[in-house]
């Protein structure tokens, strides 16, 4: 549910981008206050696998796809303040490198699928989820049900900036995207459990070294090997614009060096894609690597 340029102009533009920078700043005091930290590398490496992951989109109905949102699972892995950053720094390097979601647009991409995917998602998961023990089956079903809770949370989201921007009627737009994510919110929901089963194991055994270099490898697996696989439908967003009539093919603001996922001068698709996406997944665990530790030294300089 990337939002391209030009399908919101005006005022919401900047509204949405203060309005993320605001609940960033506040989730970014939380991360530094927090008794319990990640570690920088499993900070960068949950990055890693939410940017492959969300390179490989699914075939939902009517021809539409849907791709893993990830910023519940990324809380769930990481703690929700951590959870909501990490995500952030994703779709910031989708949006610069890969053209992936417009640049005017970034703070509006960024309140729906990091502050209300991973932020609101990832809380509501902690409230459903209670007490009840890690990886029981009570526990994995209210993180899937948090999951595709989130997805609903950002497509109305998505509906509710659309119609004040004028680009389309609220009500129509609302009840399609709510629609069509519905199915993609269960993609949704049965990927973050699986994906959080497996890597949250691991993380319990006490191997959080082991863990981080886990989620690393198959991030790298799933971007250089899977991504060429990926359905070539449109996503829901981009379905529903179809049949609304409000997408257009905007240039980007300037030419990302890897835009549209794809290596310059290298014409086999299947290994221009794959490279792009390891190189994003490199990208994106060095980013979430630094930011994490510097999240930490900051609160450690501060409690000298």
């Amino acid at each position: 549910m990337h939002i391209p340029n030009l399908m919101l102009q005006g005022g919401i533009c900047p509204v949405t981008a203060a309005i993320s920078a605001a609940a960033l700043t506040g989730f970014a005091i939380a991360a530094a206050r927090a008794k319990e930290k990640p570690s920088a590398a499993r900070a960068g490496a949950v990055a890693a696998l939410i940017f492959a992951a969300q390179m490989i989109n699914f075939p939902v109905q009517s021809g539409t796809s849907g791709h893993l949102f990830g910023g519940v699972l990324a809380s769930a892995l990481l703690g929700v303040p951590f959870g909501v950053l990490v995500t952030a720094l994703v779709l910031l390097v989708q949006s610069l490198v890969f053209s992936d979601g417009g640049l005017t647009v970034l703070g509006a991409n960024v309140l729906n699928m990091a502050v209300l995917g991973a932020g609101a998602g990832g809380l509501f998961f902690k409230l459903l989820a209670g007490s009840s023990k890690r990886n029981s089956g009570f526990h994995l079903a209210a993180l899937g049900v948090a999951a595709w809770i989130s997805v609903m949370l950002a497509a109305f989201a998505c509906s509710l900036e659309l119609g004040i921007a004028g680009t389309a009627s609220f009500s129509s737009v609302v009840n399609a995207m709510l629609g069509v994510h519905a199915w993609i919110g269960i993609g949704e929901g049965v990927i973050t459990a699986a994906l959080y089963h497996v890597f949250s194991a691991r993380a319990q055994s006490g191997a959080s070294k082991g863990s981080a270099a886990a989620i690393l490898m198959a991030s790298a697996a799933i971007a250089a090997v899977l991504s060429p696989f990926a359905s070539s439908y449109p996503d829901g967003l981009e379905w529903v614009a179809e049949k609304y009539r409000f997408l257009h093919e905007a240039a980007p603001s300037f030419v990302s060096p890897l835009q549209d996922y794809s290596v310059p001068f290298i014409t086999g698709s299947f290994l221009s894609t794959g490279l792009a996406g390891l190189t994003g997944v490199l990208m994106t665990f060095a980013a979430g690597f630094f930011f994490a530790g510097l999240i930490t030294r900051v609160k450690t300089q501060a409690s000298s």
